[in-house]
């Protein structure tokens, strides 16, 4: 992932530096659990956890003669260590390390995006208590429907980053797994009681059956959890886009001093960090789409998920933080304008109450398509002009069913928002 698009925490998880140490984690609880079991002799243990060590630079001197990449770290972790150093890798194949350390990784990153999350929720709950009350125009197909309040979109952003909050938590206790099985996952060296001590040194649970990887519906239910959480920050980015449009512009994006919103049009102040959140969740559908694909190996191993998964892991959970902190750092600074709010409400004037006037009507006794022309009758005369509470005041029919306090509450926003 370029840098633009990385947060601290997710670099410290996913570094090639990090990658490496969880490596080495998995290596020294492997021998541990050996020495434990009587297989290893205390001394050898003490130097192995003593003296296991590594470089990056020395990693890749081992890799350009071994050609992979954790053969490449066992014999540099054996160099440092010296002739205790036989014991690591001790019955073991590539992925019960690696496999192993990409489930606490997961586990690790899914902690940090729950604690970004909360605070995404405190700066929701932030704008809510602020701004919650304002009415404002409801809009479907981009067209003004009924009012609502600032607050209920709040509310709706915040209850579906709850559930996909929820999703997460799910998917973290699914994914913090390993395994120490060997090739083919057939414990042919290890025990199970071994794998389960290793996987309970790491915080990790063992997986019940693998091949010689753990299976990747794991991973591709992680990987479609966090795109669930995109489509999620995507849904309320757009609706912040839309509310910025010059003829809505209800709410603003922050714009600091000296900040630039286009090379050629001083003018310019676009919506350009809702915008970025928006093409950034397109890549976590597409990573979890390539995971989806990556369930089904050959037999019980194959390649083909290793390539993908050394970019789709990290630039996902990278993705995912930095769209929580971008999203966070919008609504904290968002400008709200509820007085615009209530002038595009007005634009229509009270036409926005024309479902009021139909039940209005049904319940005073007319079949609802009745009562459906006579709310749309006066509705076209409104389009041409005509005041359209004004005319369902002077509608014969209306006056016919209706007294004028139910007129009134027919029209009345209070009403309307009772249970907003």
């Amino acid at each position: 992932m370029i840098d633009r698009y990385t947060t601290p925490a997710m670099t410290a998880i996913w570094s090639r530096q990090a990658r490496y140490e969880r490596w080495k984690d998995v290596e020294v609880a492997i021998c541990e659990a050996h020495a434990q079991a009587g297989v290893i002799p205390g001394s050898d243990l003490a130097e192995i956890q003593g003296k296991a060590a590594f470089t990056l630079e020395r990693c890749d001197e081992l890799e350009l003669e071994t050609r992979h990449d954790l053969v490449a770290f066992v014999r540099c972790l054996e160099e440092n260590v010296g002739p205790a150093g036989r014991w690591i890798h001790f019955g073991v194949t590539s992925y019960d390390v690696i496999d192993t350390a990409t489930g606490m990784m997961l586990r690790d990153s899914a902690d940090v995006l729950i604690a970004s999350a909360a605070k995404l929720r405190a700066a929701i709950d932030s704008l809510e208590e602020r701004f919650g009350t304002s009415p404002c125009i409801g809009r479907t197909h981009g067209v003004h429907a009924e009012p609502v309040t600032f607050g209920h979109k709040c509310r709706s952003w915040r209850n579906e980053l709850d559930r996909n909050v929820a999703r997460l938590h799910t998917a973290r206790t699914e994914i913090a797994v390993g395994k120490c099985s060997g090739p083919v996952g057939i414990h042919g060296i290890t025990s199970p009681s071994l794998e389960r001590q290793v996987m309970h040194r790491l915080g990790l649970e063992p997986d019940l059956v693998t091949t010689q990887i753990v299976n990747r519906d794991r991973h591709a239910n992680f990987l479609n959890v966090l795109a669930l959480l995109g489509a999620g920050l995507e849904r309320t980015a757009t609706e912040l886009r839309n509310l910025q449009r010059t003829e809505i512009l209800e709410v603003q994006e922050g714009f600091a001093a000296g900040q630039t919103g286009s090379s050629a049009m001083p003018h310019k102040r676009n919506p350009w960090n809702s915008e970025t959140i928006c093409g950034l969740s397109r890549l976590l559908r597409a990573n979890a789409h390539a995971m989806v694909e990556s369930i089904a190996t050959w037999h019980e191993r194959d390649l083909t998920n290793s390539s993908l998964e050394r970019v789709i892991f990290p630039d996902s959970c990278q993705l995912a933080d930095f769209m929580l902190r971008r999203l966070t750092k919008i609504l904290s600074e968002l400008q709200v304008f509820p007085d615009r709010m209530l002038a595009n409400m007005r634009i229509m004037g009270d036409l926005v109450f024309s479902e009021h006037l139909m039940v209005a009507l049904v319940r005073a006794g007319l079949p609802r398509a009745a009562a459906y022309k006579v709310a749309q009758r006066n509705a076209a005369a409104a389009w041409d002009g005509a005041d359209y509470k004004t005319s369902v005041q002077n509608d014969e029919e209306v006056k016919a069913n209706l007294t004028p306090d139910e007129v009134e509450e027919v029209f009345s926003l209070s009403h309307h928002l009772r249970f907003a």
